[in-house]
């Protein structure tokens, strides 16, 4: 497989990437600022696209971009605008994740929605109602965000209670980056704790997880584990053109603007590597599992030796 490369950008400051963050937090800032002032069908929206947005900014951030220097880079993205996900586990998670070799194992991939037989049967009724209702993109964005997020706060809490895995470390520096956030959004904007959470943050998961929602599926062979979305006109700014994840993987060193271009040059290479898993914009990804699961529960594959 051939594949056409962009011309290395060298240790250059990546000022798009600059300009973005800089977007990013103004619009934050404002959508908190004139809260009062938005109706609940504004304030919903503008609160849900600046979680996302800054997500996948703080994606950008943990692959290397945009300034050559790691406190730079840091002070960018550090900032938990979400609130729940501490910055250390994000970046150290999500580079495990990167490992293709694992890619959707229940183990191994910290990012995978499978499960193996055993674990499936130890989850419970209730639990396995909640999962499988995440197997369907309706149920991902509705409940998903209150199963990922319970389940990581009360695992955190657990570790931190236990002393394990430096938990507690993790945890007070966590607390220490939210501080400028809540003095923030309660201090200084006067929104109630509550209406944060309901309109910047559960949503703002919700729109998140439609870009994990179909972008990779079990299969023997690691490089047709990636999806690719074409045509996501409006969602594929929002996710930085990770919508083309293929091109990520395989490139994880390009910054979020030259994706497009390299996807551009290299479709029908990248389209061959993974074996035609390519929807045609996330209506296409509605049309096919509003309410039908994307794939069964238990990994088909897992041997316990990927």
């Amino acid at each position: 497989m051939d594949i056409v490369e962009l011309p290395p950008l060298g240790r250059k400051v990546e000022w798009p990437t600059i300009l973005l963050a800089v977007v990013i937090y103004v619009w934050w800032g404002l959508a908190t600022y004139f809260w009062r002032n938005l109706p609940v069908w504004a304030l919903v929206p503008l609160g849900a696209w600046a979680i996302a947005w800054q997500m996948n900014l703080q994606h950008e951030v943990i692959h290397g971009h945009p300034t050559p220097w790691r406190a730079v880079n840091l002070a960018i993205g550090v900032w938990p605008l979400s609130l729940w996900l501490p910055w250390s586990l994000y970046r150290d998670t999500h580079l495990r994740h990167h490992l293709d070799q694992n890619l959707t194992d229940p183990f191994e991939d910290p990012e995978s929605y499978y499960w193996t037989s055993a674990g499936w049967r130890d989850l419970g009724p209730f639990a396995r109602a909640v999962v499988a209702a995440q197997s369907t993109l309706v149920g991902r964005i509705v409940v998903g965000p209150a199963w990922m997020i319970g389940r990581f706060v009360f695992d955190l809490l657990r570790d931190a209670w236990r002393g394990r895995n430096d938990a507690r470390g993790v945890l007070f520096r966590h607390l220490l980056q939210c501080i400028p956030v809540v003095v923030w959004v309660v201090g200084i904007c006067g929104m109630p704790l509550w209406v944060y959470l309901a309109a910047f943050v559960y949503p703002g998961m919700s729109l998140a997880m439609v870009r994990s929602f179909a972008e990779h599926r079990a299969a023997a062979e690691p490089e047709k584990r990636t999806a690719i979305v074409e045509n996501a006109r409006i969602l594929g700014p929002l996710f930085l053109f990770n919508n083309l994840h293929v091109a990520h993987h395989l490139r994880g060193g390009l910054p979020w603007y030259q994706i497009p271009t390299f996807y551009r040059l290299n479709r029908e290479a990248l389209i061959r590597r993974n074996g035609g898993l390519v929807y045609d914009g996330y209506f296409d990804v509605a049309r096919r599992y509003a309410l039908r699961p994307h794939d069964r529960f238990i990994h088909p594959d897992w041997t316990g030796a990927a």
